[in-house]
């Protein structure tokens, strides 16, 4: 009876708390969430079946990521202009509108442009959600709505691409044709896309409130607003820096490493990785309580990260699989824990009208590591294999760790005393 009133106090509570307009984000996160990841599962069926080369596979896939790269910060000061709910709606419809141009064209060309521009979509609606957000909740509230924004996210796109996994066998069925051809495929993708547009109903419905007044941050002081947003941005984008560097040359390949180290079957694989994202969707729910309990969002982010490096390196180097799959499962769970909670305390640390240009500097922050990380890891494991991986990426996530508290320590204490 005391856990019952215990979860209902600190889980369920702050959820009912939640106003229409923050339900009708989180639903909104969820039916992209199940729907597109039909598009990540056979998007690269798709093409190769078309008969195009793996080359071009692998230039259409980096197309949204350069996109992001040479417009983040104008896509960033374009949500802050035109406001989040028009911002995440834009993105969502014309995300869409170029994924169908992708699946329908047989232009090579005309397939990266539509790649390109669904980059620039997507990072539209990605760097709009932050602010509404912010805007959305109060500071009672709000990093539980960062966690479950993102938990759900996750969760919803392990749904989903348990229920797309069967469609192209059904369309094959209905169409005539292999379950593993380029016109299952194809119809498979059309859906998703289609549907996708359902994502937007809970939009059109929200009614964004006027801006919220959030505690001032050190962007936000006097005169000095343009130096000290710079000031800010540089320091909440290093940690993004490091940590998306470090995790760039290691977490794409943790299937291979498992692979070659402990010779597993796929269906156990699939199975752990499964699982992870179930782990993911605990977290969002732990982490609120943890800063809750911390005394603020740093220090949660700062220790769990840090916990997480334990069991980093259980993984690297444990002899056992059972050991290094709960190394796998735990680390995945407090990274991911993190970062909706940094992301909330980095929102609260700019004023509104800036919101969404910081957000999408972090976001490029952290692309910038992605951006040369899983080559340089190839050649790494090519000659000297996993080891000197797990030991840089270690120490680069630590020394993000202690940059964001230094940076941020005395901050975050006074965001909570606000809160408070």
């Amino acid at each position: 009876m005391r856990f019952f009133q215990a979860f209902l106090r600190n889980y369920l509570a702050p959820i009912f708390s939640f106003n229409r307009p923050a339900r009708l984000l989180l639903l909104t996160t969820i039916i992209d969430g199940v729907i597109i990841s039909a598009w990540w599962l056979f998007f690269n069926f798709y093409i190769l079946e078309s008969g195009y080369s793996r080359d071009f596979l692998g230039l259409a896939n980096s197309m949204p990521a350069i996109a992001g790269l040479l417009l983040g910060i104008p896509i960033g000061r374009l949500s802050d202009r035109i406001g989040r709910k028009p911002a995440i709606l834009l993105g969502i419809g014309g995300a869409s509108l170029m994924m169908l141009v992708q699946i329908t064209t047989r232009q090579p060309l005309m397939i990266l442009i539509a790649a390109f521009l669904t980059g620039a979509f997507n990072m539209l609606f990605i760097v709009s959600q932050a602010p509404l957000m912010v805007k959305l909740s109060d500071p009672q509230n709000r990093t539980l709505l960062f966690s479950l924004n993102y938990g759900l996210a996750t969760i919803s796109g392990a749904v989903g691409n348990l229920f797309a996994g069967q469609l192209p066998a059904l369309f094959g069925t209905v169409l005539g044709v292999q379950a593993t051809s380029a016109t299952a495929y194809q119809a498979v993708l059309i859906s998703a896309v289609s549907l996708a547009t359902v994502a937007m109903i809970p939009m059109w419905l929200m009614r964004e409130p006027e801006t919220l007044q959030t505690a001032p941050g050190p962007a936000s002081a006097g005169a000095g607003r343009s130096s000290g947003l710079v000031r800010a941005t540089v320091k909440m984008a290093t940690p993004n820096v490091l940590i998306g560097f470090g995790a760039a040359i290691l977490i794409p390949y943790m299937n291979v490493f498992f692979k070659d180290q402990f010779v597993i079957s796929d269906k156990l694989l699939g199975t752990m990785f499964s699982l992870s994202s179930l782990m993911i969707g605990v977290g969002s729910l732990i982490g609120p309580r943890l800063a809750v309990r911390l005394g603020g969002k740093v220090r949660a982010v700062t220790l769990t990260q840090f916990s997480s490096l334990v069991f980093l390196m259980l993984i690297g180097f444990s002899p056992f699989y059972w050991l290094a799959a709960i190394g796998f499962l735990m680390r995945t769970m407090l990274m991911n824990m993190a970062q909706p909670l940094y992301s909330a305390f980095c929102m609260e640390q700019v004023p509104e009208r800036d919101q969404g240009l910081v957000n999408s500097v972090l976001n490029i922050s952290w692309q910038l590591g992605w951006s040369v990380g899983p080559y340089i890891s190839g050649l790494v494991q090519e000659n000297y294999g996993f080891t000197p991986l797990f030991l840089a990426t270690g120490t680069l996530y630590l020394i993000a760790i202690l940059t964001m508290w230094t940076f941020f320590q005395k901050a975050d204490r006074t965001l909570q005393a606000v809160a408070v």
